[in-house]
């Protein structure tokens, strides 16, 4: 009789043996592709501020995601309660490019897509996803801009607005206004400016010298939100 129970115990707890193992391998596969993303990003991104901070966080932001997901998804009150605590813990993760949000939804996707056990769907998505990243979207000569945002602060009241467009345009491919501020003292002007390929930045600054010491320029990309 005791044989036959413990032959019913060990035929019940292999299906829960099964599951703990299909869980933890999906885990290592999150983790692997996690890492995989985070050196992806390290070495192939165009962000311009620290790639440490961002891509350090991708393998821990997949595995809590992987973690939160195999939680909630066979409770229905476990995944309200969890709408209800995002609704109080607001994350605030300064963002200054929006290839890192891209890059932190694909980390989220990792943990989703593996935590909800679509361990081939999700790496055959993620792998063509990075596949087409390197092949096309991560090609320098392809995204390369020569835009650039130009501020200009000058005090000189008898320098315009009207004259330093003016100058602008003579060396520049492509010249727009974004923001001119005026007051009594002080005046600002924030251009959108595409220089001449014959001519560089140091030859612009050069000509904006021209109406006098009190003014000054910044130049930086486009792109770039500071």
């Amino acid at each position: 009789m005791d044989n036959v129970l413990t032959l019913k115990n060990m035929i019940s707890a292999q299906p829960d043996q099964v599951e703990i193992l299909t869980v933890l391998f999906n885990f290592s596969v999150c983790v692997l592709m996690a890492f995989i993303l985070r050196k992806f990003y390290m070495e192939r991104s165009f962000s311009l501020t620290g790639k440490t901070h961002i891509g350090s966080i991708l393998p821990i932001l997949s595995a809590v995601i992987f973690l939160v997901i195999m939680i909630v998804k066979s409770s229905l009150a476990l995944s309200l309660g969890l709408v209800g605590a995002l609704s109080i813990v607001r994350f605030r993760t300064p963002i200054k490019e929006p290839e890192e949000l891209v890059y932190l939804f694909m980390a989220i996707a990792l943990g989703l897509g593996y935590g909800a056990g679509h361990t081939l769907l999700t790496t055959v998505i993620v792998s063509l996803i990075l596949l087409m990243t390197y092949l096309w979207l991560s090609n320098r000569s392809i995204t390369n801009s020569n835009e650039y945002n130009l501020v200009i602060n000058w005090t000189n009241s008898e320098v315009s607005y009207e004259s330093l467009s003016k100058q602008l345009e003579e060396n520049a491919a492509g010249l727009k206004l974004v923001r001119l501020d005026s007051s009594s003292t002080n005046n600002t002007a924030v251009f959108l400016i595409v220089p001449n390929e014959e001519i560089n930045i140091g030859t612009i600054m050069e000509n904006l010298k021209k109406f006098g010491s009190d003014i000054s320029a910044t130049f930086y990309e486009a792109k770039t939100n500071w």
